[in-house]
């Protein structure tokens, strides 16, 4: 009976096995040089050549552009970008709309407060998205620009500051707490655990509410002292206003809902035309183009009951701001890790410290345009980039902010309901998920929103207490964040063997 062979492996041709054929085709396959000469004619290895091939294919996609790098066509970015400009508008001239109220600018100086802030929010904006190298930015369609939170205790700060000083004081605290940011970043994410929901919560309802009392003084008219100040005419032009933006909530679409807040101040504002309630004094004498002059509003004071109050401020918005990159970083699909946090950060301070040279407040991020990402699900930064740089524009040229600030004040109280009721109900749903079927943690919201709420009710409460007091505990979001930060140490963490992280965080 015949052996089989033993001699040295067949070589490959069209009689090849199986294995030898895969171990063929890998070879060809991973080398780039080697042409494909060889001509395969057994159905069966077909499946083991499409097998080898794959990993080709696999390499190529991994070279496509993500999309938060993908640079859109014009067609597209335009109406992107606009969209957020939309979005993020109304919450950039609040702040300076209402400090200018407050400490009494007069129309060129409220021009040149709007300018300022849609400058510096342009900027801002720019280095967050473009990044600069390792030290700032974060890379994500991630907007900065001035926060409402910041608003009450700089309104604390104006009424405890003397005449002409009152601007000067705020900036110093400004600036000190954006070098507190730049400080505190890098070491942020250990802190966290100090700030969950339950905290911030509590601080962002606070903010909603505490602030509700400046949109209604506006529906009355702005100005206490006048002799019609709530007038019914006042209180029927805000009720105007307040309807135009719910009916576009109800019944627009698309672009046009988004857009409801600042259709309702545009319509609001022609409806005030013919009963002479705008004044159109600022839009004749401000300058088209003119960039913001430095220290334009007085050297910075530093105060350290104002700084105190401000550096508080501050690490909420931070905590907030890191909510904000972890929720987009989620919804790009490109998660935000410590370095992307820090960079993020870091490009906050910046903002907040250089702000007050030119006119600006707090800078941190704006959750309204992570809702623009996840709705529209247009994840590029660079159509954020093209919408700081529109702010950029906006801010050189402060004509375009006269046209702001020429909004009458009932109007401005009618849109004012809606904007600050958001900022509560976004407090509100925080707390929702901060865990209150647990006694202790209803007891921490209800005492923090307690004291947070005893400014408003009973404004001359720390009327005899010391000046930097007054400043701190006057403004009752920082007076909530305390106790509600305070209560947060006592009940998870001092004298608990374990200690509990912070759930994660969430945009709100």
């Amino acid at each position: 009976m015949a052996q089989p062979a033993t001699g040295p492996a067949p070589a490959e041709g069209p009689c090849s096995t199986p294995s030898d054929t895969l171990s063929a085709t890998t070879a060809v396959t991973t080398s780039v040089t080697t042409p494909v000469t060889a001509s395969v004619t057994s159905s069966a290895t077909a499946p083991v050549i499409a097998a080898a091939t794959q990993p080709v294919v696999t390499a190529v996609t991994s070279t496509e552009i993500h999309p938060v790098d993908e640079k859109l066509p014009a067609s597209r970015l335009v109406p992107a970008a606009l969209q957020h400009i939309a979005a993020m508008y109304a919450g950039v001239v609040t702040p300076p709309l209402i400090i200018g109220q407050a400490v009494g600018l007069d129309a060129a100086g409220m021009t040149r407060l709007i300018a300022a802030s849609l400058l510096i929010a342009g900027c801002a904006t720019i280095l967050q998205t473009l990044g600069a190298g390792r030290f700032a930015g974060n890379r994500l369609p991630f907007v900065n620009a001035a926060s409402s939170a910041g608003i009450a205790p700089m309104l604390a700060i104006a009424e405890t500051s003397a005449p002409g000083h009152q601007l000067p004081a705020i900036y110093g605290a400004v600036m000190v707490a954006g070098v507190f940011c730049l400080a505190v970043g890098p070491f942020f994410g250990r802190l966290l655990r100090f700030f969950p929901p339950l905290v911030t919560g509590v601080v962002i309802t606070l903010i909603g509410v505490t602030l509700m009392p400046v949109p209604v003084s506006w529906a009355q008219g702005g100005n206490k002292e006048a002799a019609d100040f709530g007038a019914m005419k006042y209180l029927a032009l805000a009720a105007f206003t307040l309807v135009v933006i719910l009916l576009f909530q109800r019944f627009g679409k698309g672009f046009v809902k988004q857009i409801a807040l600042l259709l309702g101040l545009f319509i609001g504002t022609l409806a005030a035309i013919p009963f002479g309630m705008a004044d159109f004094t600022a839009l004749r004498a401000a300058p088209v183009a003119a960039l913001p002059a430095p220290f334009a509003f007085g050297a910075p004071e530093f105060q350290p009951a104002a700084i105190l109050s401000l550096c508080i401020v501050m690490l909420v918005l931070m905590t907030e701001s890191s909510a904000g990159m972890l929720a987009l970083g989620e919804i790009c699909e490109r998660r935000s890790d410590g370095s992307t946090i820090t960079r993020g950060l870091r490009t906050d301070g910046i903002a907040t410290l250089m702000g007050p040279v030119f006119g600006g407040f707090p800078t941190s991020a704006f959750a309204q345009n992570v809702g623009v990402v996840s709705l529209t699900r247009v994840r590029s930064r660079y159509v954020v980039a093209v919408a700081g740089g529109a702010l950029l524009v906006l801010g050189a040229f402060p004509v375009l902010g006269a046209v702001v600030s020429m909004v009458p004040m009932p109007v401005l109280g009618g849109a004012g309901i809606v904007l600050f009721g958001s900022i509560a109900v976004s407090g509100i749903r925080t707390l929702s998920e901060a865990g209150l079927d647990d006694s202790s943690n209803i007891i921490l919201v209800a005492v923090a929103l307690g004291a947070g709420i005893i400014p408003l009710a009973a404004p001359t409460f720390y009327a005899d207490f010391p000046a930097w007091a007054q400043t701190v505990l006057g403004s009752g979001i920082s007076a909530g964040a305390l106790v509600a930060v305070t209560l947060n140490l006592f009940f998870h963490h001092l004298g608990t063997r374990s200690r509990h992280p912070a759930p994660a965080l969430k945009s709100s």
